[in-house]
């Protein structure tokens, strides 16, 4: 603000509740693009485990479609030690459904395509009563997918194979799926524009502009849906073991020593954007 030396207009969004709860799609929802418009948008997150003073991205698919799903058995509970021949025991439907999870991204999802499922929970029955053979049992996790071919084949495959499996055992099974955030895909020449303002705050050995891609989700990607853009990384640092803690973590540690770093790639982006128009007329 204080060196206008460029020729338009920079706007710089402020985003609420993001991983998961909604902040992109509250801000479009409420006129975010139409009260501030954009002819591109710019992202930039810090990463542990990347050096102090770099910085990466990568056209295309950056980061994943971050999903989750939920499913439900139920079936006849019993007693598991006399009469567990009573029972339609859902943990065997359950095992065996986990089990399959692996199988839809091994032999449902073509070998260079991206599909990660994952379990984070599996509730059934009581730990003061591990005679009984439960009624119901309820697990979960997330999805992780960079195409929407994929993502509709996860989702279908899983619902597939929770009925299947519950039939194959005697019980029912109820599967839900929730869609979270978009893939993150990265425009041609924002990358351009991004590696070229990290490269000018840095230097060019510093900056990866075919950075791997991650299966993290970042709903930057929503408002990335709208507007064309670039999502870049900046190092957060490493120890000299190389050891570092991630993000989402109780240790994790904001280096505030990367902070000038991504202060001068912001300038540089509004350089490489509306710096050259002004240039071009004073030159003239």
């Amino acid at each position: 603000a204080e060196n206008r030396d460029f020729a338009g207009t920079v706007n710089l969004i402020f985003q609420p509740a993001e991983e998961g709860r909604g902040g992109a799609n509250a801000m479009l929802a409420d006129g975010l693009f139409e009260r501030f418009p954009c002819d591109a948008i710019y992202g930039l997150h810090n990463t542990p485990g990347m050096p102090v003073g770099h910085f990466g991205t990568t056209v295309g698919p950056f980061l994943a479609a971050a999903d989750s799903w939920k499913v439900t058995f139920r079936g006849v509970g019993g007693h598991g030690g006399s009469q567990p021949h009573r029972s339609t025991d859902i943990t065997y439907a359950q095992a065996h459904f986990v089990l399959g999870l692996q199988g839809i991204v091994g032999r449902n999802v073509a070998p260079l395509d991206t599909a990660v499922i994952s379990v984070g929970y599996i509730h059934g029955g009581d730990v003061n009563a591990s005679n009984v053979i439960p009624s119901e049992l309820v697990l979960g996790g997330t999805a992780r997918t960079y195409s929407q071919e994929v993502r509709d084949t996860v989702e279908r495959r899983i619902a597939e194979l929770a009925a299947a499996t519950a039939q194959a055992w005697g019980c029912q099974a109820e599967a839900y799926y929730h869609r979270g955030t978009s893939p993150l895909v990265n425009e041609a020449e924002q990358v351009r524009v991004g590696v070229a303002a990290a490269t000018a705050a840095v230097g060019a050995e510093k900056v990866n502009g075919q950075l791997r891609p991650g299966t993290g989700g970042e709903d930057f990607a929503e408002m990335m849906l709208v507007r064309p853009g670039a999502f870049m990384r900046i190092g957060n640092g490493v120890n000299p073991d190389g050891s570092f803690v991630g993000l989402h973590t109780p240790l994790y540690d904001f280096n505030d020593a990367i902070i000038p770093d991504g202060v001068r790639y912001w300038v540089g982006v509004v350089d490489q954007e509306l710096g050259q128009g002004l240039r071009a007329v004073a030159a003239e």
